[in-house]
């Protein structure tokens, strides 16, 4: 059966759903068949993010009230072929949906694919709650300052409160910015873990060229050539159960000199 994660935050704004995307997509070109399920319902974002506003004919919601089988209203990628995705409604509400809902459709679906990831809503109300009961693990999505952390803490404690394992728990740093981590005004990845409890299992940087590419609606590790890629395919293959060391998101973008220091600094504890 298919190893069902959520992808959560607690707070808004911290790039989740990009995540979900980017993830999805390289989990899918390492041979892994994957489906994505856009659970923010009302607010959906992630088919834009995957390029795939424009083929949706079915939503979440059609499943839901039996108009239609779950397979039959999953969304091919057309340029990623283990790819799948279930689509949010953006006229439905999250109160016309419970997580019950959301199992019994991962349940009739998960047979056919190895990962199923949830794009949780931000939040901690009915939306949380409905994306994060019917998965068995979690990777939470921060950015390295204090208000971030502090939602992350509580997204941990509402999951584990729930019947999670703190060892199915992760956590993602988003938008790093180097300058401000050598001046000191930055967290850092073990100062993140001290506070959290939780191994932290990616380091992504603030990031342009993240930003121009949800712009266009085309997930950045479609692009082989890009360092964000080679980061994102270093999470794919700690998801997927290999040693590599936290530190070689760090080593991605320079071996030596400043981003060195970097590197001893994340190390530190």
């Amino acid at each position: 059966m298919a190893r069902r994660i959520v992808v959560t935050s607690g707070k808004g704004g911290v790039g989740k759903t990009t995540i979900t995307a980017n993830l999805g997509v390289e989990l899918a070109k390492s041979g892994e068949r994957v489906c994505l399920i856009d659970a923010d319902i009302g607010l959906k974002n992630l088919d834009v993010l995957l390029g795939l506003e424009d083929r949706i004919n079915y939503t979440i919601m059609d499943v839901i009230n039996d108009m239609v089988e779950p397979m039959d209203a999953l969304i091919r990628h057309p340029g990623v072929k283990n790819l799948f995705f279930l689509p949010a409604s953006q006229i439905a509400t999250k109160d016309m949906v419970s997580h019950k809902d959301i199992e019994r459709i991962i349940e009739r679906i998960e047979e056919h694919f190895d990962f199923i990831l949830i794009d949780c809503p931000a939040g901690i109300e009915k939306g949380f709650k409905n994306a994060t009961l019917p998965a068995k693990e979690a990777l939470i999505v921060t950015n390295p300052e204090l208000p971030a952390i502090t939602d992350a803490d509580r997204v941990i404690g509402l999951l584990e409160s729930q019947g999670m394992p703190d060892t199915n728990i992760k956590v993602i740093i988003n938008r790093i910015k180097f300058h401000l981590m050598k001046n000191g005004n930055m967290l850092t990845k073990k100062d993140i873990e001290n506070a959290l409890s939780i191994d932290v299992i990616g380091i992504l940087p603030d990031s342009d060229e993240m930003i121009i590419a949800a712009n266009k609606g085309v997930p950045i590790v479609l692009n082989d050539s890009s360092k964000i890629t080679k980061v994102f395919n270093n999470i794919v293959r700690r998801i997927q159960g290999e040693l590599v060391p936290v530190e070689a998101d760090i080593d991605i973008f320079e071996k030596s000199g400043f981003m060195g220091f970097l590197k001893t600094l994340f190390s530190k504890s």
